[in-house]
Parts: C-alpha cells; sequence; structure tokens
C-alpha cells in the first residue's frame, strides 16, 4: 500500500471520530433517558415475577401504557415552553379542566364526542393563549404567571365538577384508553411523528433558536413573541388531550386528579434530557421520561414500598438523570 494512502488515515479518521462524538453528545440525553427505560423495565419484570411469579401480561403492558398517555401528552407541551427557556406550572390545571368538562359534557354519540374533543382541545389552547401573552406579550415570569393561571384553572374544575362524577361512553374510552389492548401506543407514536415534523417546521426552528439564545434569533429574524406565545398554545393544547385521556382511562371526571401532573411533566422532561435552560432537548424525551416515570411508580407498587415514597424515589432517578448528563456531556466535550 502506498505510504501516502497510509498518512491519509489519520486525517480521514479524525474528522469521522469527531463527526461520532459529536453525534453522541447531541444524542447523550436521550441514550441515557433510553437505558433508564430499559433498566427500570428489567427491575420491574423482575419484581413482578418475584412478587406475583408469573411474568407481565397483556393487561399489565396495557395499563401502563394507558396511565402513560396523559403524563406522555403533557409531557411533550411542558417541553415545547421549556425548550422557549420557560416553565408551564398550569399544566395539572388544564388537565383538571379539561378532565371535568369532558366527564360532564360527553355524551355516547359520534357528534358529542367528536364536538367536546374540538372544544376541549380549543379550551386548552385558550388557557396556553392566556400563558402566553402574559409571558411574551406583558413580560412576566413564567413560573409566577402559570402559578396563577395554575390556581384559576383549577377553581374552574372543581366549580364545573364539584365531586368526582361524570361519565365518559364506553366507546370513547376504547378510541383513547382501549383497556383490552395497547392501542394507546398508536397515539406514542403519532406524538413522536408530530414531534419530528414540529422540529423541522418553521416554528419548531424558532423555538429552539430562542432557547439557545433570544437575541441572536430576533437578530435573524425570528418573530420571538410569537414563537412564544404559539409554544404555550401548544403546550396548552396538549395539556387538555392528556386531560381527555385521563378521563378515558378512568371513564370518569375528578378535578383534583390533575393535579399531581405539573410536577410529574417537569420530572418526566428532564428524565428525558430536556434542559431545563433552553434550547436543548426533544419531545421524544420528555415522552421516554413519562414512560420511566410511570415505571418508577409500578415498581413501588409490586415492590410494596409505601405511596408516600415516591416522590422520594422520583428524585433519586431524576438527580441520576441530571448528574449522569451533565457527567456524559463534559467527557464527550473533552474527547472532541
Amino acid at each position: 500500500m502506498p505510504s501516502e494512502a497510509l498518512a491519509d488515515r489519520p486525517a480521514i479518521a479524525k474528522p469521522r471520530r469527531r463527526a461520532l462524538t459529536h453525534g453522541l453528545t447531541q444524542n447523550a440525553p436521550v441514550l441515557l433517558a433510553l437505558t433508564m427505560l430499559i433498566v427500570s423495565l428489567v427491575l420491574y419484570v423482575a419484581i413482578f415475577l418475584l412478587t406475583q411469579h408469573h411474568l407481565p401480561g397483556g393487561f399489565e403492558i396495557t395499563t401502563t401504557v394507558n396511565d402513560t398517555m396523559p403524563l406522555a401528552a403533557a409531557a411533550a407541551g411542558q417541553t415545547l415552553v421549556v425548550l422557549t427557556r420557560g416553565i408551564d406550572l398550569s399544566v395539572g390545571g388544564i388537565i383538571d379542566m379539561s378532565n371535568a368538562i369532558a366527564a360532564v359534557t360527553l355524551r355516547d354519540t359520534p357528534a358529542s364526542m367528536s364536538l367536546v374533543t374540538v372544544m376541549v382541545l380549543l379550551i386548552g389552547a385558550a388557557a396556553g393563549l392566556v400563558n402566553g401573552l402574559l409571558v411574551a406579550v406583558g413580560r412576566l415570569q413564567p413560573i409566577l404567571v402559570t402559578l396563577a393561571t395554575l390556581s384559576i384553572f383549577q377553581g374552574i374544575a372543581i366549580r364545573i365538577l364539584p365531586q368526582p362524577g361524570g361519565s365518559v361512553p364506553q366507546i370513547y374510552t376504547n378510541i383513547l384508553a382501549n383497556p383490552n389492548a395497547p392501542w394507546s401506543l398508536v397515539y406514542i407514536a403519532l406524538l413522536g411523528a408530530l414531534w419530528w415534523a414540529f422540529r423541522r417546521s418553521s416554528l419548531g426552528v424558532a423555538i429552539l433558536a430562542i432557547g439557545n439564545d433570544p437575541m441572536a434569533a430576533s437578530s435573524n429574524g425570528i418573530n420571538v413573541v410569537r414563537a412564544r406565545v404559539m409554544a404555550y398554545v401548544l403546550a396548552g393544547m396538549l395539556a387538555a388531550a392528556g386531560g381527555l385521556f385521563l378521563a378515558a382511562s378512568a371513564t370518569g371526571g375528578d378535578a383534583t386528579t390533575g393535579d399531581s401532573f405539573t410536577l410529574r411533566s417537569i420530572v418526566a422532561i428532564v428524565l428525558g434530557g430536556v434542559s431545563l435552560f433552553g434550547g436543548r432537548g426533544s419531545a421524544v424525551g420528555g415522552i421516554i421520561g413519562a414512560f420511566i416515570t410511570i415505571m418508577i411508580a409500578n415498581l413501588l407498587f409490586f415492590a410494596h414500598v409505601n405511596q408516600l415514597y415516591e416522590s422520594f424515589f422520583e428524585g433519586v432517578f431524576l438527580l441520576i438523570a441530571v448528574v449522569a448528563a451533565s457527567g456524559i456531556g463534559y467527557l464527550a466535550r473533552r474527547r472532541a
């Protein structure tokens, strides 16, 4: 082999190594989230086998997927807001409100189910619009605005449904949260496909650009105010969708069941590798984080751990994810 060809090998290999390192650095949070999900699944199967003396079956898989759907939708919406360096604490209130509205208005006719679904999604979008206008146009702190609207939306939900009740038609439950098979995985795939398309749209690019550097984004012709408002609108719509999935799964309504989703949606996106400083992360990571969060709850349940300790273990997993992602990113940058 000619000496020139041998000399060229290191020069060719170096860019390839850099490209591989760059790719790993960019995708390290999602890869870490997938690793955590696999570990949690293995632990779940092991603990289930030890306590129940058989492997998880179709019922357990279906229940897990149906339980994850409301959180996956909420986490996808929370991702959009956090990518713009914001945060949406009103997620739980929007879920409460949409859950209550669905429970008292849904009827067992195609027209009713279609109209109520559209109405609830539009109400969620309107709630997000209020948040977005106050944050982007009013230039108020996102944490204060959404904390205030959280209380408002929770109050509206309790006014609509003062106590648990209402009903969801069985056909609606079968469509959104079929208890006989994990058909909700179709909606997970749909969320992933929508994110893939959104990430490449002008709005998706704008949201990521704002999260990285709002001033630079504005200098490059991006309408920062519009993009931020739209992020909150879409987050509100996705939270409302989460409320519909929750109502369908429970076959009824409860104006307080969404309260825990505010914190859990934040836990899910961080476990999924979304940076709370904005500009980095994906809705796919948030969805994976939602599955991890639900798997933690399942692990604790079948391990007969007191439910009061659920927040503790979620915090432990969250801390591990943050430290591990930071460490992997640091090592990858040093090798680059």
